[in-house]
């Protein structure tokens, strides 16, 4: 009888191994697609993948997913305080107009 758990437990070993390495370091892979027809470039598809960890990538300075409204329930929370806080910059900028607006009045009156 054949005892395969070895080699079994060495490939998942090698396996585990690949897959920290990746994600620690990370990995881009490129490539580019593109249509012709009749020697007219029709289109071009540029890909870019990078596969890292979390961290790796907020190292790096990549962090779309904790900003995009369709990833993160934090973001949707910053976009309607963003928009809550461009109505208030109008209404305070509106608020300076209407004062600057009043002073101009009483110096041509007094």
């Amino acid at each position: 009888m054949a005892n395969n758990h070895p080699a079994a437990s060495n490939n998942t070993s090698n396996l585990v191994d690949v897959l920290e390495t990746v994600l620690d370091k990370g990995v881009v892979i490129a490539g580019d697609i593109k249509v012709n027809l009749a020697d007219v470039e029709l289109l071009t598809i540029k890909i870019r993948l990078l596969v890292a960890s979390v961290d790796k990538a907020r190292e790096i300075g990549i962090d779309w997913w904790e900003h995009d409204p369709h990833y993160s329930s934090n973001a949707q929370k910053i976009e309607e305080e963003n928009r809550e806080l461009q109505e208030r910059v109008k209404q305070l900028e509106q608020a300076q107009q209407d004062i600057k607006e009043k002073k101009e009045v009483s110096a041509e009156k007094g």
